[in-house]
């Protein structure tokens, strides 16, 4: 068995310059192919139930999906909770054989956020799992505006939660489908330099790939969360699916047809945060 936490895969990153990437499942067919695709290269990847997979799964099925596909991984596998938005949902995760928690409070003023992510990280770290916290608001293309995370803010955070990482804002937006402009390298900076905590890109099929590279091999940033690109992949071939024989019904076999072009996107994905040039 290979179900691993956060902490587990983040620390080796941190030392060797590295990320790991945060995959953003919605079903059994994406995040199948997660796993297939840290096979082929040989690393570990994060399988993340966000909001959206919640609201179609409930958090003790997608515990149980993480979990086999764990066993049966010859790579680490970490089963994450992400934006967990109240205490009763990680706690129901936690329950659930999740490895990780994110709890999102971000949009709570710096006292509170601070307070209920420390809950969050004493009931992870009690049952030895890990916790990744949010400080510095990230925003929505098209919908809510980021609030940048302030380097000082950020300190204070990481001391008084003892997160296992740090969910930043520097320029990076949720939902992005093309990859203009860029994160803010300055504050990365400024926020390494106040503490060394690993750090956490969420939105990040929209930063530049060659970005991500030099990030993953130069800076605290161990993590990039990736899911817009890859629904992206997983659209394209589920259409084509479809269209290619408009008399075929059957769920399972058009499906099955997401696997292979899923996992060569997530393994471009995956190739590159560990380092590698991509094309």
């Amino acid at each position: 068995m290979t179900l691993v936490t956060l902490k587990d895969v983040l620390q080796p990153a941190l030392q060797q310059g590295y990320a790991v990437g945060g995959l953003v499942c919605l079903g059994w067919e994406d995040m199948r192919a997660y796993v297939a695709a840290a096979e082929a290269e040989n690393c570990p990847v994060i399988l993340q139930a966000g909001p959206g997979c919640r609201a179609h799964t409930p958090l003790p099925v997608l515990g149980k999906m993480f979990r086999h596909l764990a066993e049966q991984a010859s790579v680490p596998v970490v089963a994450h909770l992400d934006h967990g938005y109240t205490y009763d949902e990680c706690s129901e995760a936690l329950d659930s054989g999740f490895t990780s928690l994110m709890f999102d409070g971000s949009r709570k003023p710096l006292a509170d956020n601070i307070k209920e992510t420390r809950q969050i990280v004493e009931i992870a770290h009690k049952s030895g799992i890990s916790c990744e916290g949010e400080i510095g608001f990230v925003g929505y293309s098209g919908g809510e505006e980021s609030a940048g995370t302030d380097p000082a803010e950020a300190a204070q955070f990481a001391a008084e939660t003892g997160v296992d990482a740090m969910a930043i804002s520097v320029g990076n937006v949720h939902l992005q489908q093309d990859k203009e402009g860029g994160l803010d390298e300055a504050r990365i900076a400024a926020i390494q330099a106040a503490t060394s905590v690993p750090l956490v890109i969420h939105g990040g099929s929209g930063v530049p790939v060659a970005q991500r590279n030099a990030l993953a091999k130069n800076t605290n940033i161990c993590k990039f969360n990736i899911g817009t690109e890859l629904r992206m992949a997983f659209g394209a071939a589920l259409r084509e699916a479809v269209n290619s024989d408009p008399e075929r019904f059957d769920r399972v076999s058009i499906l099955k047809e997401t696997h292979d072009p899923v996992m060569a996107a997530a393994r471009i994905v995956l190739r590159n945060l560990k380092g590698e040039t991509i094309d």
